[in-house]
């Protein structure tokens, strides 16, 4: 690997930081401090050192006039921000080392911070991973998204059921952040818009009546592995323009004296509100305008600053990447600045937006490609409204004259229809590029989901296929592994992942074979003392780890793989001598607070633990764990430990998935149908190295269309599934209450709860999934065999950096280049 710097660390000065900062924040001496104070210190001591190659990385930007792509994202799920900015300083064990002759244990350290409750699910961590990609590569990037309060919930089980709480990980400061007051802007709701003629028949708009919101840009680094470069996540808090109304105060109107404050909290207060009611839809609105304004805003005003005041080359040096549908109103909020503020005309500002703005498209469901009712999207937002419709009249006349007569293509493609916004549409329109994020999940947004589009204009959709970054998920979450394979192949994987294909020659190693087992049985080991301090549950890590974490949604099929535990129960209590390996399945998932089917599965799994568990007579053979609070902390430490990758969806709903590829770097081996990243995870590695299951995606699509699938028919022939589905009504699991899971079995069976039966397959890929689970057992037995396909899995892994994804979208959408940085 090149010569890499560690930012000038210095081991004796570090030490006295340390000391100093204890001393001069807490009044205490090292040996008094609490290990959170000592956190507290020895961050902002790495701050320190962190500042001058942050100040000298926007410097740089300046200096060469660098292009600098915006990554406008909801969500950036980071996990902790301490342990992975001293691995990619290269300062970790120089760290490691200096507290220890402090008497301090950096692991007790890190475990004092929390995660960063930025994002929830797979979204949000590629965010995370791209940033740090980005950071690595050399390539000038900020990441924009907002400084939730209390991200989305800090999950609790009670009673089985989840309850969620505040995640208060903002409650002792982040020593990380700097405020960044001098770049405050202003963002506006409401109000009306009046339209005022220049003199030469030229009318401009203003928007009038409207209540406004400051937001303040808060910034953390993020640092690249070795190489100076720092670049930015900026994540935006709201403040009151006027925090408190005196004169309100002073006659009695204690209400109006706060509501602007009030105002400002509610935006930043939560990731993702509820939005099964009319005050959550407009909530959820006014946060993807508040932080879209506000990042649109700067990054504009930061071009003018540098290229004379003059916008119209603003898309040479700026690109918006919207991460999703959620930033899309990046596109009318950018014209609306073009038009109104820097006076430009209309088919200027279109030719810049549509040369700045770029889409990545997250999801095959049609239901989640956002859509806002007229009247919510108007009222809160009139004059991004106003310039949407502008967008969409012009874009439904070119459709008519494309396709004369056809107003089916119309009502397909329309951007305003049915009384609704819809934001999907907006951002193809307006978008350079579209991508989707797996080969398979490209292909059916060409073919199924978004076909008109796709046959208007093909030269904009194009695949990236998503990626992890292996300093985090390896490196850091599993340093056994990450040092053995380092002392197998030296260590360029680091920064390229495709060296580690050279591990491969290991894999019939009997020696290798032998040590990569232990590490694997190491970390299970570390697995179940947290199991047992987390949930009072005694795991055998000579089981096999059969594992299945990642957000709860119907088609992820969660339910599948509990109704498959229930099966083996079954199988257990009447063949007690049956041959077993013992098993311990875990699981670990948040449901969106206002999702009941997945919260009932939560339940679901929770009570079937309960009886499993709790059943001497089966002698340990199946333990089932639900982790509490899933986050990327004790991610790293799950996917170290697992020996099997659950990657069930249904085929053709799930976009890529990442946490497939977090698996296979960490040597778990995949059970899942042929979806999303899957198919290629495949291809890597060979179908012989992997459990492959269940309907094609093809099949499912020609189901969904054409019918020719009826659950009942395999409920009424099939005793096992009968007896498991039983099982869900008779109280066997709920004695108190025998209709709780009443719901989960109509979801299977009848439409009296959905509108299909069934709508995600789970009884129709059921004895194909039991049956790759009895391929799974028989070759775990084989141990020789296992550890084979477990080190071919890790060595097949590099095409799924997100090292890789970047160098794509750099190489085909952001043009960008590398900058150097020294300090």
């Amino acid at each position: 690997m090149a010569e890499i710097s560690n930012m000038g660390f210095n081991k004796e000065v570090f030490k006295k930081e340390v000391v100093n900062n204890v001393k001069s924040i807490y009044r205490r001496t090292i040996d008094e401090a609490t290990p959170k104070q000592i956190f507290t210190a020895v961050a902002y001591a790495i701050k320190d050192y962190i500042m001058d190659a942050w100040i000298a990385t926007h410097k740089e930007y300046d200096r060469s006039d660098a292009k600098i792509v915006y990554y406008l994202s909801m969500e950036f799920l980071m996990g902790r921000a301490l342990g992975n900015n001293l691995i990619n300083m290269t300062a970790y064990e120089e760290v490691k080392e200096a507290l220890e002759e402090l008497g301090i244990d950096l692991n007790v350290i890190e475990d004092q911070e929390r995660d960063y409750a930025l994002g929830n699910g797979g979204l949000g961590r590629l965010a995370a991973c791209f940033l740090d990609s980005l950071a690595t590569l050399g390539y000038p990037a900020y990441g924009c998204g907002i400084r939730y309060q209390y991200g989305m919930f800090k999950q609790q089980i009670v009673d089985g059921y989840q309850v969620e709480v505040p995640d208060e990980w903002l409650k002792d400061g982040n020593p990380f952040e700097v405020r960044r007051e001098e770049y405050a802007t202003e963002v506006k709701f409401g109000g009306y818009v009046r339209a005022e003629a220049d003199g030469t028949g030229r009318y401009f708009f203003k928007q009038e009546g409207y209540q406004s919101v400051k937001a303040i840009p808060y910034d953390l680094p993020i640092i690249g592995y070795g190489n100076n470069v720092i670049n930015t996540l900026r994540i935006w808090d709201a403040e009151p323009m006027v925090k408190f109304n005196l004169a309100s105060f002073d006659k009695g109107d204690y209400r109006n004296a706060v509501e602007q404050e009030n105002l400002a909290k509610n935006i930043v207060e939560v990731l993702y509100p509820n939005d099964n009611h009319y005050a959550g839809k407009e909530l959820r609105l006014k946060q993807q305008y508040f932080f879209i304004s506000a990042s649109v805003q700067r990054a504009v005003a930061r071009y003018k600053e540098t290229h004379g005041g003059d916008v119209r080359k603003l898309y040479e040096k700026v690109c918006f990447q919207l991460n999703d549908t959620h930033p899309t109103v990046a596109i009318p909020e950018l014209m609306r600045i073009l038009i109104d503020e820097e006076k430009l005309t209309w088919d200027e500002a279109w030719d810049i937006t549509t040369k700045t703005c770029a889409y990545t498209n997250h999801t095959i469901m049609a239901e989640a490609l956002e859509k806002w009712p007229i009247e919510l999207f108007s009222r809160l937002l009139p004059r991004i409204y106003q310039i949407v419709e502008e967008i969409n009249r012009r874009f439904v006349n070119k459709v008519r004259e494309m396709y004369p007569g056809n107003e089916e293509k119309v009502r397909k493609m329309a951007i305003i229809y049915d009384g609704q916004v819809k934001m999907a549409h907006m951002a193809i329109v307006a978008g350079f590029s579209v991508n989707g994020v797996a080969r398979l999940h490209t292909e059916i947004l060409k073919n199924q989901e978004l076909r008109d589009f796709y046959e208007m204009m093909p030269e904009k959709f194009n695949n990236k296929t998503n990626g992890i970054t292996q300093r985090r998920f390896l490196l850091h979450g599993n340093p056994l592994e990450a040092a053995w394979v380092t002392s197998k192949i030296g260590d360029e994987w680091i920064t390229d992942l495709a060296h580690i294909k050279n591990l491969a020659v290991y894999a019939d190693d009997e020696k290798c074979q032998q040590e990569f087992m232990n590490i694997k049985y190491q970390n299970k080991l570390r697995l179940a003392k947290y199991i047992k301090e987390h949930n009072g549950i005694d795991v055998d890590p000579r089981s096999i780890f059969d594992v299945q974490v990642k957000r709860l949604h119907e088609y992820k099929r969660q339910l599948l793989n509990i109704l498959h535990v229930m099966h083996l129960y079954n199988q257990l209590k009447d063949y007690p001598d049956m041959e077993f390996y013992p098993r311990t399945f875990i699981f670990g998932a948040k449901a969106a607070a206002g999702y009941h089917t997945a919260k009932l599965t939560i339940k679901l799994i929770n009570s079937v633990a309960e009886v499993i568990n709790n059943d001497r007579s089966i002698g340990g053979k199946i333990k089932v764990v639900f982790i509490e609070d899933y986050r990327v902390s004790n991610a790293e430490w799950i996917f170290a430990a697992s020996d099997v990758s659950e990657q069930i969806s249904t085929a053709s709903k799930e976009a890529s998935g990442t946490g497939n590829m977090k698996f296979m770097l960490n040597g778990a081996l995949t059970l899942g149908t042929m979806d999303g990243a899957n198919v290629e995870i495949v291809e890597e590695v060979g179908a012989e190295n992997t459990f492959i299951f269940g309907l094609t995606s093809d099949e499912v699509i020609n189901y969904e269309k054409n019918g020719g699938y009826n659950p009942m028919d395999i409920f009424n022939s099939d005793q096992d599934i009968r007896r498991v589905l039983m099982q869900l009504i008779n109280g066997f699991y709920s004695p108190d209450d025998p209709e709780l899971f009443r719901p989960l079995y109509n979801s299977l069976l009848n439409t009296l709860t959905t509108d299909v039966a069934d709508r995600y397959f789970i009884l129709k890929d059921f004895h194909s999934y039991a049956d790759a689970q009895r391929r799974v057992e028989a070759a775990y037995r084989d141990s020789k065999w296992w550890a084979r396909a477990a080190i071919l899995n890790i060595a097949c892994s590099g095409k799924f950096t997100s090292d890789r994804t970047i160098q794509q979208y750099v190489d085909e959408i952001w043009k960008l280049e590398k900058i150097k940085v020294e300090i």
